[in-house]
């Protein structure tokens, strides 16, 4: 091996169906939460697309130590499957490193396999011992991310324009978000990147459930993220997204939602979230479909 080269593997197994795991590893929303290796790392995101000819650029800030810039470019994707992307990492106008990074999938049911390839090229400093902590500990998190992300799909015979309308729309996306027989209370309402809807969701029982929603990083007619929050102000029980893909004339819509601890995830599940956000995409369908009659 010549000097400054190096190939490092990272394997692991996941708790969580290939369609999720590819989410999680591909979806800037749970890219944002994994990517920090340790608590001490703060990455903040300046660019995020995570498709062919996208790009991503990040800043990871340690305290005491110069920023680390990381520009990475998405070469191939094939979902569920494989990607790659090159990454080069950067610090104070100096490049520090280059990489390719191949990342293969496969799964089987409710669990899945990601292995990491990484051709690591280390230029103005020795990158491999970092690439290895690094990285292993970023895998860790994804594993872990993976294991508390719900991610729900559906075609809405829409273009994306309309359906996009319906959703990001102050007006309208009251009308028709929740699970059946819901009803939504807005206190206030800004769907631009830094903006929040305040509302109370209210069962058809009359419960009221508190909802607090920020929104940052709207690409118009492609995505946004948004927390979640019990409440306003109250504390984050997810990291969401939801992203428009156009699928032969209709619009693939894609919700998914990393909670905050595995509990809060399972807890989801056994009160029937999963179903609860089908009906709430059913609602937007129906909503999508009357518009355009």
């Amino acid at each position: 091996m010549r000097p400054g080269f190096a190939t490092l593997t990272f394997e692991r197994e996941m708790a969580a169906p290939l369609s999720v795991s590819w989410a999680a590893w591909t979806a800037p929303a749970a890219r944002a939460v994994w990517s920090p290796p340790s608590p001490s790392v703060t990455v903040e995101f300046l660019e995020a697309d995570a498709r062919v000819g996208g790009r991503e650029v990040s800043i990871c800030k340690v305290e005491g130590e110069p920023d680390m810039r990381c520009d990475i470019g998405w070469l191939a994707m094939e979902p569920e499957v494989r990607s790659v992307n090159y990454e080069v990492v950067s610090s104070q106008g100096t490049t520090q490193s280059a990489a390719l990074v191949t990342a293969d999938f496969t799964g089987d049911g409710e669990r899945s396999r990601l292995v990491v390839t990484v051709q690591l090229s280390s230029l103005a400093a020795d990158m491999e011992a970092g690439y290895r902590a690094g990285f292993g500990a970023g895998m860790d998190n994804l594993a872990g991310v993976a294991e508390r992300t719900m991610i729900l799909q559906r075609v809405i015979r829409a273009p994306r324009s309309v359906v996009w309308g319906a959703w990001m729309n102050p007006e309208t996306l009251p009308q028709w978000w929740g699970p059946d027989g819901f009803s939504c209370r807005t206190q206030r309402i800004d769907l631009r990147s830094g903006g929040e809807w305040v509302f109370d969701m209210i069962a058809p029982d009359g419960t009221v459930f508190p909802n607090h929603h920020l929104y940052h990083d709207v690409q118009p007619e492609e995505r946004f993220g948004y927390a979640l929050l019990w409440g306003e102000n109250g504390p984050k029980h997810a990291d969401a997204w939801a992203s428009f893909e156009d699928e032969d004339g209709a619009t693939k819509v894609t919700l998914g939602m990393v909670f905050s601890t595995a509990a809060e995830f399972q807890e989801a599940k056994g009160f029937g979230a999963v179903e609860l956000g089908y009906q709430t995409l059913g609602k937007l369908d129906s909503f999508v479909a009357s518009s355009q009659e």
